[in-house]
């Protein structure tokens, strides 16, 4: 039985650099990906034993391709991890990383592991085609293929059509319901891109970022250092052709990479001989109106921070998931009480990129090394999540 809840601190983080859909990292598993941030946590603590390592929680969207059979335990073993090292893998779709984050959390706060790796993974170039079983033997007709690269694929007919609306849609009735115009989206994507290349340009990523051996992916993929708002300006609506607002620009692209942290307790930081970099005060998860998917954050944010004896007052730094300017701004007009510089200081998904499983523990990772850089201060990790939910994570340092 345990005796209390115990402190939880985020030892390390580590990511790949983020690829384009059909770009640098295109030609690398899934697994391997995982694998590769696994083993870049174990090489950066020296200290720990790997076979002290209690578990492996991984993220991941889509499960339907080389990620298959359990990715987690995939990763653990294609890591040379110790085969006595278990994993597992979990779903909330764009916030599958941050939910092994938080599992990982759970589990080292109630005293069932010491040392846990966390983290998420998704290829979304080498997301496979597939095809529904067939209703019976022999069928003579063709048969229908489905994409699992993003979005909805074989739905349930009782679901209302409400809510299976495409994410576009989403962005596009969120964008009706706060006013939010073309112009005000487009110059949000833009300065996400200079942020990110900024930070880029100043090594703001060296701690945190691990290159993969024998691929030419140095830095983000999908980051436009030139584009303009002339350029942004540009693009044709993608979801309403006639009067929409949401473009190519201003929605995330499509990626691959990959994202793991070092979660312990003080026991666990102490076999890796390492300074934290920040400490976990609290989660929260909510839902929302599926169709309504990018406000989901508004709500479980507020909760995170309640958990944390916290108010937006108190935020120094705030990572939150750039599925789509219309989203992200949505909700800043339901969180007066933010201010906007906090957020993605180094850029977000829409420059960075959102590869699914993966994102919520870039996020995480990312803040706690800014809060370790800055030596001290409040920080909350935030995504939207498509069917209608949001997740949060509160850090201080």
């Amino acid at each position: 039985m345990h005796d209390r809840i115990r402190d939880v601190y985020v030892a390390d983080a580590v990511r790949t650099p983020i690829g384009r859909y059909g770009g640098a990292l295109a030609a690398v598993r899934p697994d391997d990906l995982a694998a590769h941030v696994l083993r870049a946590l174990a090489d950066r603590s020296p200290a720990l034993d790997p076979a002290g390592i209690d578990e492996v929680v991984l993220g991941n969207a889509n499960g339907a391709g080389e990620e298959n059979r359990n990715v987690g335990r995939m990763a653990v073993l294609l890591a040379g991890l110790p085969v006595t090292v278990p994993g597992a893998t979990v779903n909330r779709l764009c916030a599958s990383g941050l939910e092994a984050v938080v599992q990982a959390y759970r589990a080292v706060a109630v005293g069932d592991a010491s040392v846990v790796m966390a983290g998420g993974v998704e290829s979304m170039s080498r997301a496979p085609w597939v095809m529904p079983k067939a209703e019976r033997a022999f069928p003579a007709g063709h048969q229908q293929l489905y994409s699992t690269t993003l979005g909805w694929r074989m739905t349930n007919p009782a679901m209302p059509e409400e809510w299976t609306v495409s994410l576009g849609e989403g962005a596009e009735r969120i964008a009706d319901k706060h006013g939010i115009g073309r112009a005000e989206q487009d110059a949000f994507a833009l300065a996400s891109h200079r942020k990110a290349a900024r930070a880029w340009r100043d090594g703001a990523f060296a701690d945190e970022v691990v290159p993969l051996p024998d691929v030419d992916l140095a830095r983000d993929e999908s980051i436009r250092d030139s584009t303009s708002a002339e350029a942004l300006a540009a693009l044709k609506p993608a979801f309403r052709p006639e009067e929409g607002t949401v473009t190519a620009g201003n929605s995330c692209p499509l990626n691959d990479g990959a994202a793991a942290l070092l979660i312990c307790d003080e026991e666990g930081l102490r076999a890796t001989g390492r300074e934290p970099l920040a400490r976990i005060r609290a989660s929260a998860v909510t839902g929302i109106e599926p169709d309504l998917y990018g406000l989901g954050p508004v709500a479980a944010v507020r909760r995170a921070l309640g958990r944390a004896g916290r108010t937006f007052a108190d935020l120094t730094h705030f990572e939150l998931n750039e599925a789509y300017a219309a989203q992200a701004l949505g909700c800043f007009a339901e969180w007066p009480e933010l201010d906007p510089a906090l957020v993605n200081q180094r850029g977000g998904a829409l420059a960075i990129g959102h590869p699914l499983g993966a994102s919520g523990a870039r996020l995480a990772g990312s803040l706690a090394h800014q809060l370790a850089a800055a030596g001290s201060g409040t920080g909350v990790a935030a995504l939207c999540i498509g069917v209608g939910q949001g997740q949060a994570l509160v850090l201080e340092r």
